[in-house]
């Protein structure tokens, strides 16, 4: 671990295998980093920056957004702040731009430790574990949640790792995605609706080029293979490829290619595995509820090469 005084990420924990290479931050918990034979396979952020558009992050005990910050659960009504301003939504849970100690840290591997006490909107303790590991495979990012409180509790998992396949950006890349349908969201970017991705410009279960398509969309009902992953592959113009998986305990999938937002614009492609949809919270769709003592475990990892 090195501490930069001043750093807006905080300590810096680097992990290291082989030629990858791996840097996990303080704030937030998140990664900053990851190369593979020298090239970078994230649109990370530089060590005296902050994390912008979500770059890297960790989005618990929810991912995406709630609608107007309120929900209700076991018949208790409550109000989270509203951090989406100008979507009056609460937008990616809790623990971004909180302090992670490192619990457990090996050469090629770091255990990220957090604790969420009792606070206006979410009552309740949550103790949070991210452990982030390299190895022949690549990278492997599993997170495990436990009730520590008194009462049972509302929970969701994501992570936000912008992956790139090459120097091109988004519009030279070969995407195959594996939803098999497509939430539909109005202008706030709550889903509204879900239809087949058969016939439309969201069916990437294929793989083809990203040109011209604009993406923002959360995605379900995923194709897995033999080993019960769903992956998500982008190869460039010279091959590739890159690949993120996801387990079962991810069923839902956001791909956003950035259009909106200058530092990302179509330089890259979110790949964010969510164990729930966004606005979970409210409406219940895929909430895991967690009662007191009990734990949740959900793994994704990113892979590069044939």
């Amino acid at each position: 671990m090195t501490a930069f005084p001043g750093t807006p990420s905080g300590d810096q924990i680097e992990i290291s295998h082989g030629d990858q290479r791996a840097v996990v931050v303080e704030v937030g918990g998140g990664l900053r980093t990851y190369s593979a034979g020298g090239h970078e396979l994230l649109d990370g952020y530089g060590i005296d920056e902050m994390s912008t558009s979500g770059r890297g992050q960790l989005l618990l005990p929810w991912p995406n957004r709630i609608q107007d910050g309120s929900y209700e659960f076991d018949g208790r009504r409550h109000q989270l702040p509203i951090n989406d301003v100008p979507e009056q939504d609460a937008i990616h849970g809790l623990v971004r731009w909180v302090a992670w100690r490192p619990r457990e840290r090996d050469p090629d591997r770091v255990v990220m430790w957090h604790r969420i006490h009792p606070q206006p909107g979410y009552p309740f303790s949550l103790e949070v574990s991210v452990e982030y590991v390299l190895s022949d495979g690549g990278l492997r990012v599993s997170t495990t949640a436990t009730n520590v409180g008194v009462d049972p509790c509302p929970y969701g998992c994501g992570a936000h790792p912008y992956l790139r396949a090459g120097a091109e950006g988004v519009d030279a890349w070969t995407l195959r995605a594996p939803g098999r349908t497509v939430l539909l969201s109005d202008e706030r970017g709550i889903p509204v609706d879900s239809q087949p991705v058969e016939g439309t410009e969201f069916d990437f279960r294929r793989p083809r080029r990203m040109e011209g398509t604009r993406l923002d969309n959360a995605f379900t009902d995923l194709e897995r293979d033999g080993d019960g992953l769903a992956r998500v592959t982008l190869t460039d113009a010279e091959g590739g490829p890159l690949t993120l998986w996801m387990d079962e305990a991810y069923r839902y999938l956001m791909l956003f290619t950035g259009d909106p937002l200058p530092d990302v614009n179509r330089r890259s492609l979110a790949v964010e595995p969510m164990t729930c949809p966004p606005n979970a919270f409210r409406t219940g769709e895929a909430l895991i509820r967690l009662d007191p003592g009990e734990s949740f475990t959900s793994t994704w990892g990113i892979a590069s090469g044939p």
